[in-house]
């Protein structure tokens, strides 16, 4: 199905702009559908149309995992990628920190009057790629144009779903006290490169955002620990807020605390050099591509070894365990050999990051 009508000139993505016709729900937005999202993100099931996507049953003994984000990142594109992969990644994420397969997402932008064609084309086509990259395609979508001054840029909500193995259960008030808390990799490489890109500043070496889907990490994860993932209590991939409003996430749902080690965090020279001369703790820093994991004891070498194994967490790393704690504090023995409280991010250092 084409959504094209009869149009007098083609779209002009080399010096065009959005303007509020786009959003008209016209030929204008008919034509921007048709010659750049679909053109783009193109797939059997995109093609249909219409205004949602008629898609293929979950296997039996599976459940539906559901996810939605909205991305709002200022600037647009960062070093290691754009807003456009970055929607597409972080819902991915959000479905797989349930165990879950992703299958499929939705997308809505909301574009700002005056953007160029030819900016925005080249974000779909990151995002596109991204998609094509992870298997999961875009199959439904929906735009809508707002004034100059009132969108800054662009907007992307994604949706995604996917199905679990019903006998898979995680939670974040699954830990236990004795648990093991495992990091995929170093921290902080998405807020600071963000940062960077933002102010300007240029450092020794390039520092780049870590954006990247982690579905496949966790499916070797999964298959290693075999059928309904014993031991496995909770993932979460580290996004706002960083390691550390993550962990006091879990803390506070599961009712317990956590011990970290600051020597086993990994965290990369130009990173932490970078957050020092910011004034930034690099485990409040957002990433994009990390996730976390917290299991039984007797199941953590395992799955370590599961995620050394695999591209995403050659750099994986067990920083801590779960303790018995009514008060909920995530502390950290330090490098100095003391202890200090981990505790929820207070304000908001990198605002529009994801």
């Amino acid at each position: 199905m084409s959504f094209k009508p009869d149009y007098i000139r083609p779209l002009d993505l080399r010096h065009g702009r959005v303007d509020m016709n786009h959003g008209a729900g016209g030929r204008a937005s008919a034509q921007l559908i048709e010659e750049l999202f679909v053109r783009e993100l193109d797939n059997e099931f995109l093609r249909q149309g219409d205004d949602g996507a008629r898609l293929p049953a979950p296997p039996p003994g599976t459940r539906l995992v559901m996810a939605t984000d909205a991305h709002v990142i200022s600037p647009l594109a960062f070093p290691g990628g754009d807003i456009g992969c970055l929607a597409v990644h972080g819902t991915i994420n959000d479905v797989a920190m349930n165990g879950a397969v992703p299958l499929y997402l939705a997308a809505s932008f909301v574009l700002e009057e005056g953007l160029p064609l030819a900016e925005l084309r080249a974000i779909v086509a990151s995002m596109a790629a991204a998609a094509r990259a992870a298997g999961v395609p875009v199959v439904a979508g929906d735009t809508k144009v707002v004034e100059k001054g009132k969108g800054d840029g662009l907007f992307i909500a994604t949706t995604g779903v996917g199905w679990v193995d019903e006998r898979i259960h995680l939670s974040g008030a699954h830990a236990r006290a004795g648990d093991v808390v495992l990091l995929s990799g170093p921290v902080g490489e998405h807020g600071v490169a963000v940062l960077s890109q933002r102010e300007s500043l240029e450092f020794e070496t390039r520092i780049e955002s870590d954006t990247a889907a982690l579905h496949g990490l966790v499916a070797a994860m999964l298959e290693a620990l075999g059928p309904g993932a014993p031991g496995l209590r909770t993932l979460r991939d580290p996004t706002r807020g960083g390691l550390a409003t993550t962990l006091n996430e879990i803390a506070r749902q599961s009712g317990v605390g956590m011990l970290l080690h600051e020597a086993a965090i990994p965290v990369r020279a130009e990173v932490r050099g970078a957050c020092e001369l910011l004034g930034l703790d690099p485990l409040y820093v957002a990433n994009e591509g990390k996730l976390v994991a917290v299991c039984a004891p007797e199941r953590a070498p395992l799955l370590l070894d599961a995620m050394r194994a695999h591209a995403r967490g050659r750099d994986a790393a067990r920083i801590g365990v779960v303790t018995d704690d009514p008060l909920r504090f995530v502390q950290m023995r330090t490098l100095l050999g003391g202890r200090r409280v981990v505790d929820w991010l207070s304000g908001e250092p990198l605002p529009r990051i994801c």
